[in-house]
């Protein structure tokens, strides 16, 4: 029989933690929450200090009988929920419920599942850290009175089955802000002149950069002429030649908020995703005769900071594989504006700079290894030294006219030989090089183009955009961006264009409805100052009850005149312009659950619906009568079919094409490629270039 009882949230947590503890210790896994607040009510008294009303989580009892059995039976227990605010709640309900004693140090926390950091973090309990479990307890209450007041609100005057909440609700107004900056935004014309520069037999491009010296803008047609016609020739003196070495650090460790925008960048994964597959780095993978060990640290964190342990391992290796000369300085550490608790954590790293990918690709999934190959290389790169790239910037004048043409060359890797931070428009950095050019010189033009633009709109959020939005402004914690994203997305609030946010007619009157309302739930600044003042009960500075007491007195007076005041929305059916082929009654759209589908004007005496369907412009190639249109699997995956289905089942997951093959007048479609799409032929081996 095991001495002691260790309990942990998770069973893969769990298996791995034991290896580690020996036949003494017995790990129980709790499987999340055993209690909380009811599912059924709002379980907040707010009469009594906004007490929470706390049960067994229906499903949990067994669990908890089983766990309280085996404490009785054991001489101590330890509480190892995950180190955040969460894990501190977990652990206040346990002790609470096993009766374990409020001095009793009982509770252990580590960062990373390994052997080491395991037996270390047992030789040093604490006890339950109160100000935690309030700050925990303060969110879960406020949650509750948003959310348990203003949905049912919204069920009786809008629509059955919405929500609202803190940090949604923001997210939701900024999406809808953006799309109305965008219908809004008038483009400005502006003007740009490239030039193609002959120097012997080598080419480089210039764009003009003003006249005299000094920066001009070009903002229509005339004044494009007025340049052009102030240069004679085509001959450019080389005025001045700049040359400098410029260095490039490496970007910082993952953060929770920063692995989910790389990870939706490079990956392709929506934060959910994201945060499910590093939990299950961070819980343990089995690697054979190793056994199950954790591959990643914890995945919940603001910050930056990195173990001197982990920075010498992550030196030797670098050392060893690329020489001393890719060895970087210590590496910057920052934290978030948010100075809380989680700052305590180290980033989101590997475990062991040893533990490459390519040794653990064949013990983890295809994503698994993915974003576990994504971390290593941000840390590795991370401790390397910066890159060095030599640049060069030409001044080219004619008649007082000036051009500028900029160059560069990596001169030493550094970092970049493992990682380089992506970006939110994809673009790829290249070598962009000059030839030998001296000052006193002179280059002909071969062509000089001037070009008409115009000003863009903002581009909507994409998950990445908005996470980073989203944290800049304050908004939320890392740990709840992804679970808020696909709320939104759940609720029919916004829908998901070309990877980025649309906010949905329903989105757009709950959001109204709020505004008029609540203005202070979807108003930033509020927000923010709400989620300092959680932190500040986080850090021991002020008593949760009062934070919440501060909020919910000017939220129960909108709360009554909401409930008196705010008018029933109809959301109207938009007829579809084509008829029921069962009754002959006008099809109309309406909005569901999951968003807009085909239904018939005549219900409830007649029933039909459709899904909306996009043609992509191909007839079908089996019935040649049908049109491609566009559909979803169960699973949301994207595939096409023919229109007239099930008179005819053709299908395919590859987009098809409206042009036959030239080599055998078969289906040619579109299939993914690294770069971009290329172009096959279903039948033969026809296949295109590929499409960037």
């Amino acid at each position: 029989m095991a001495d002691y009882l260790v309990i942990v949230e998770s069973p893969a947590k769990a298996k791995t933690i034991e290896k580690y503890l020996g036949k003494k210790y017995e790990v129980k896994a709790s499987m999340g929450h055993v209690i909380d607040l009811p599912k059924s009510q709002m379980g907040v008294n707010v009469e009594d200090e906004y007490a929470p009303k706390y049960i067994t989580i229906r499903g949990k009892g067994p669990v908890l009988k089983e766990i309280k059995t085996a404490a009785k039976k054991a001489k101590r227990v330890y509480l190892a929920a995950d180190p955040d605010r969460e894990g501190e709640a977990i652990a206040w309900h346990l002790a609470n419920s096993l009766g374990i004693e409020n001095d009793a140090q009982c509770r252990v926390v580590f960062n990373e599942i390994t052997k080491d950091a395991i037996k270390e973090s047992f030789k040093h309990p604490r006890t339950i850290d109160m100000d935690l479990v309030d700050a925990q307890q303060a969110r879960r209450v406020l949650d509750r009175l948003v959310g348990y007041n203003i949905s049912p609100l919204l069920w009786k005057k809008v629509k059955k089955g919405l929500s609202a909440g803190r940090v949604q609700s923001v997210a939701v107004k900024l999406i809808m802000d953006r799309e109305n900056e965008i219908k809004n935004f008038k483009p400005e014309e502006y003007w740009s002149i490239d030039a193609n520069f002959l120097r012997d037999k080598d080419s480089f491009e210039g764009a003009f950069y003003g006249r005299n010296g000094k920066k001009e803008k070009l903002s229509t047609k005339e004044d494009v002429d007025k340049i052009l016609n102030q240069v004679e020739g085509d001959e450019f003196n080389v005025d001045k030649v700049n040359k400098r070495e410029r260095r490039r650090n490496p970007a910082v460790p993952f953060t929770t908020s920063s692995l989910q925008q790389e990870a939706a960048r490079k990956l392709n994964f929506k934060a959910k995703k994201t945060m499910m597959l590093a939990q299950q780095l961070y819980e343990g993978i089995d690697l054979g005769k190793e056994g199950t060990t954790g591959l990643i640290t914890y995945m919940r964190t603001d910050s930056t900071r990195i173990s001197e342990t982990a920075q010498t391992e992550a030196a030797g290796y670098i050392k060893d594989l690329y020489g001393e000369t890719y060895l970087g300085g210590k590496a910057k550490q920052k934290k978030t504006q948010s100075q809380n608790a989680q700052d305590a954590h180290e980033a989101v790293r590997p475990t062991s700079t040893l533990r490459t990918p390519k040794e653990m690709k064949d013990f983890l999934s295809r994503d698994q290894y993915r974003l576990y190959k994504l971390i290593w290389e941000r840390f590795v790169a991370s401790q390397m030294a910066p890159a060095v790239m030599d640049t060069m910037t030409v001044h080219l004048t004619n008649e007082g006219v000036e051009f500028r043409a900029t160059g560069s060359k990596v001169k030493f890797k550094g970092f970049m030989k493992v990682y380089v931070e992506g970006n939110d428009d994809n673009k790829k950095e290249e070598d962009k090089m000059l030839p030998p050019l001296e000052e006193g010189m002179t280059v002909k033009a071969e062509s000089i183009n001037p070009n008409q633009h115009f000003t863009q709109p903002p581009p909507r959020y994409t998950e990445a955009r908005l996470v980073k939005t989203l944290e800049e402004l304050g908004i939320g914690r890392p740990s709840t961006y992804a679970p808020t994203l696909d709320t939104i997305q759940r609720r029919n609030y916004v829908t998901l264009d070309n990877k980025r946010f649309v906010p949905t007619e329903l989105g757009e009157i709950v959001i109204q409805q709020l505004q008029e309302y609540f203005p202070e739930i979807i108003n930033v600044d509020f927000t923010v100052q709400m989620e300092e003042d959680l932190d500040a009960v986080e850090d021991g500075k002020t008593q949760w009850v009062k934070v919440i007491d501060e909020f919910y007195t000017d939220f129960e007076k909108r709360l009554e005149k909401a409930e008196s005041e705010m008018e029933e929305v109809e959301i109207k059916d938009e007829p579809a312009g084509i008829t029921c082929e069962e009754c002959g009654h006008e099809m109309v759209y309406k909005m569901g659950r999951y968003g807009k589908f085909l239904a018939c004007s005549n219900f409830p005496e007649c029933r039909n619906t459709k899904p909306i369907l996009k043609e992509i412009g191909v007839t079908c190639p089996k019935c040649k009568e049908g049109n491609i249109v566009e559909r979803k699997s169960k699973k949301k995956r994207t595939f096409y079919g023919c229109d007239r289905y099930p008179e005819c089942d053709f299908i395919s997951w590859d987009k098809p094409i409206s042009r036959p093959c030239p080599k055998c007048e078969s289906l040619l479609v579109e299939k993914k490629a690294k770069k971009g799409t290329r172009v096959e032929c279903t039948e033969c081996d026809y296949k295109e270039d590929t499409q960037s």
